[in-house]
């Protein structure tokens, strides 16, 4: 598997992810549709003309979902039971149509689970930033992984 085990993650190791994306504003109304989403500021573009960015915004939960699924593959991909929660998202600058987004993961904290001896709770912090280096997202998320399975 591409992702680490349990074991293999270090408090204070980091990640610049490869990948990038850039977003156009086809994914920004189909994610906004398809999750029910009527928010002008993403579909309107006469609207969103008349607001402080003059333009349409990137749906914010997308830019989440790109921010976390960028960083699968060098974490968690195979050895992930699954998320436990996220804390602390931000969004402190916007993302429009055309931006181009890149992931970086840091390792936060770790424990072995008090309930599930073949398996530990690893402490993400994610960071997105644009093609000028700004940081348009952030949050911190934790995961259940597996340990390292015994020979």
């Amino acid at each position: 598997m591409a992702g680490l085990y349990f074991e293999e993650f270090e408090v204070g190791q980091e990640f610049h992810h490869e990948f990038s994306r850039t977003v156009t504003e086809m994914d920004n109304t189909m994610f906004s549709l398809l999750t029910m989403n009527p928010q002008p500021l993403h579909l309107d573009a006469h609207f969103s003309e008349k607001t402080e960015f003059g333009q349409r915004l990137f749906n914010s939960l997308y830019t989440l979902g790109i921010m976390i699924g960028m960083s699968v593959y060098d974490t968690t991909l195979g050895t992930t039971v699954g998320n436990l929660g996220m804390t602390d998202v931000r969004f402190p600058k916007p993302v429009f149509h055309g931006d181009t987004l890149k992931a970086h993961t840091k390792i936060i904290g770790k424990r072995a689970s008090k309930s599930r001896p073949t398996q530990g709770i690893v402490e993400f912090e994610h960071t997105m930033t644009n093609q000028r280096g700004e940081v348009v997202a952030s949050c911190r998320r934790t995961g259940l992984m597996h340990c390292k399975p015994r020979a």
